[in-house]
């Protein structure tokens, strides 16, 4: 009940400053990770929870599940298939280079063999761009932007799943079963694509239809089928998430519309909640033995690996040099990464301790950049601010307002 009492009033101070964050550099998501680091055993102790805590990676795993899902009924086949160049070379050029990029430094400068060096490239591959709302969520940013970093991000986490694996098993010395893996990938996707599709079918009957006040549960029960679904059967869960919710937004998009800002409270909750527990469990005593390469890993990754292979990636693309470089900056590691550094914690792998370190200090640095600096990127691209958020005073109207990032 401490956990459950600190994370309420802390969602309740980041929901109060949620207006100060959507106008400067301030951002909720760095607020949380803060609170998290405060309230954990590195501060004043209220709270202790272990990185080979089950609870940690369950709720990590919801939490990625849930933007997934929800991102993708912002994406349906349309978009897809108007998108899917820039997104392609994303996807199948800038990712595998940020995997690259990402495992030379790790193996020159923080020590690690080829192969853990690798699987640390699969794990920071992976984008999360619920950090960057003040871009992905504002329909004033180019669309073509917003479809790029939103489509990459809700394919590359679940794409980057066989790469960690592969690269993990290398590293622990362990036989990989690349036919397994290719099977998780197709599962993940038959299931994102049947369980909707035949929802979808079953309420074109006469006798069923849900009424306008329910709607938004119908996504909702996917989602949780779709969910226990991926586990039951040892599908691609991620890729079942995005799957799941690009059907929906193609085959049932009144039912996305109604779904959408149920799902965009229901994302938040779940990204404060893993935030301020990863938040807590960033303790000097876990930092204090990295080393000054260790340290450069982080910053290689996020200033240089990140904006070259999206950069290269999209020389020929259609986008525009602002928006180019917007995509290029925004890569934001995050619930993905947290999962499969878990993942490797668990997995016994003898450097697992010293990947897991690597992987909290880029996501933490990561957070404190992109989530601070998509107000300035946004007026840069002479996207304006809301006008209607709350400067201080009575309660003003919300209609309209771009959720918090």
């Amino acid at each position: 009940m401490t956990l459950v009492l600190a994370f309420g009033v802390v969602m309740l101070v980041s929901v109060a400053l949620s207006g100060l964050a959507a106008r400067t550099v301030l951002s909720t998501a760095l607020m949380v990770l803060l609170a998290g680091a405060l309230l954990g055993h590195g501060g004043f102790s209220v709270v202790e929870i272990p990185s080979d805590s089950g609870f940690v990676s369950a709720l990590a795993d919801l939490a990625l599940f849930t933007v997934l899902f929800t991102d993708g009924q912002r994406a349906g086949l349309p978009a897809l298939r108007e998108g899917w160049r820039s997104s392609g070379k994303a996807l199948g050029i800038g990712m595998p280079l940020a995997m690259i990029g990402i495992a030379v430094p790790a193996h020159y400068l923080a020590g690690l063999d080829w192969a853990t060096a690798f699987l640390l490239g699969a794990i920071l591959s992976p984008t999360d761009p619920v950090f960057a709302s003040a871009i992905v969520g504002r329909e004033d940013v180019p669309l073509r932007l917003r479809r790029l970093l939103n489509v990459e991000s809700g394919l590359n986490d679940g794409l980057a799943l066989p790469f960690v694996l592969l690269f993990l098993a290398t590293a622990s010395h362990e036989t990989a079963h690349p036919g397994e893996i290719a099977l998780e990938l197709v599962l993940g996707l038959v299931l994102g694509v049947a369980v909707p599709g035949l929802v979808a079918l079953a309420l074109r009957l006469p006798l069923l239809g849900a009424e306008p006040r329910l709607q938004a549960l119908g996504p909702l029960s996917v989602g949780i089928v779709v969910y226990a679904a991926a586990d039951l059967t040892h599908a691609n869960p991620y890729l079942a998430a995005f799957a799941a919710g690009s059907t929906i937004a193609t085959l049932t998009p009144t039912a996305a519309e109604r779904f959408e800002h149920f799902g965009d409270l229901l994302s938040e909750t779940t990204k404060f909640g893993a935030l301020l527990v990863f938040g807590a469990m960033i303790t000097p005593e876990r930092l204090s033995h990295l080393s000054v390469g260790d340290w450069l890993v982080p910053v290689v990754a996020i200033l240089l690996v990140r904006p070259l292979s999206i950069a290269l990636s999209l020389l020929r693309s259609r986008l525009s040099k602002q928006e180019r470089a917007a995509a290029a900056w925004f890569g934001p590691k995050g619930f993905a990464s947290v999962v499969y550094g878990l993942l490797v914690v668990q997995s016994g792998l003898p450097e697992a301790s010293h990947v897991f370190d690597l992987v909290a200090v880029t996501i933490a640095l990561s957070i404190v950049l992109h989530s601070s600096s998509d107000v300035p990127v946004a007026k840069a691209l002479r996207i304006e601010p809301p006008d209607n958020l709350p400067a201080g005073g009575p309660d003003k109207p919300d209609v309209g307002r771009t959720p918090p990032d």
